[in-house]
């Protein structure tokens, strides 16, 4: 059933497993990183709705998300909404920190989370995490520091791609894929 070929080893497979928290910066990663104003200084930010459903299937299995981001903005709040993000972290100056605080929240280990991020100010966070993931398009030499780089660019399908290795980890991806074959069980 699973068609894409996965190209991870066994350790990244086994720290994908123990996932139970995926915390991802926004822009560069559920964004193209690119920021638009309107005339009238709105900011608007596109967003991949396959990242929004990897997001929901990870929910579905148990998996929370964290926003964490060191800028703000309404469409993010608005987005986090239509995706039942609990953990939404804006303008955030120290995101270890603010990570640490939601850790013990949520009563988790480091070794429970999957970071994502695409830059220097998110190695903090990433360098702790018990699976770090970056974009394919990320910063100069992020890919030293994580344990897997992404297929796809950031904001084009990376958040779901991370979502599918977690799944396909857990051993949770087929039946994701077969819950669709059922109308009646269609996740939203």
């Amino acid at each position: 059933m699973d068609s894409r070929t996965w190209s991870f080893s066994d350790q990244i497979a086994k720290k994908a497993a123990q996932i139970r928290l995926l915390a991802l910066d926004v822009d560069g990663i559920l964004t193209d990183g690119s920021i638009i104003y309107a005339e009238s200084g709105f900011q608007v930010q596109r967003f991949h709705v396959r990242d929004g459903l990897g997001i929901k299937l990870m929910a579905l299995h148990g998996v929370e998300t964290a926003i964490i981001s060191a800028r703000g903005s309404m469409a993010l709040e608005k987005r986090c909404q239509e995706l039942g993000i609990k953990h939404v972290f804006q303008s955030v100056g120290d995101k270890l920190a603010c990570l640490d605080e939601l850790l013990v929240e949520l009563g988790l280990s480091y070794n429970q989370v999957c970071g994502v991020g695409d830059d220097w100010v998110d190695l903090p966070v990433l360098t702790r995490c018990g699976l770090s993931v970056t974009v394919r398009d990320a910063a100069t030499d992020m890919a030293k520091y994580v344990d897997y780089v992404t297929s796809a660019p950031g904001g084009k399908g990376a958040v779901r791609e991370v979502c599918e290795l977690i799944l396909h980890s857990k051993g949770l991806l087929e039946t994701s894929i077969k819950a669709y074959l059922q109308p009646q069980k269609i996740i939203k």
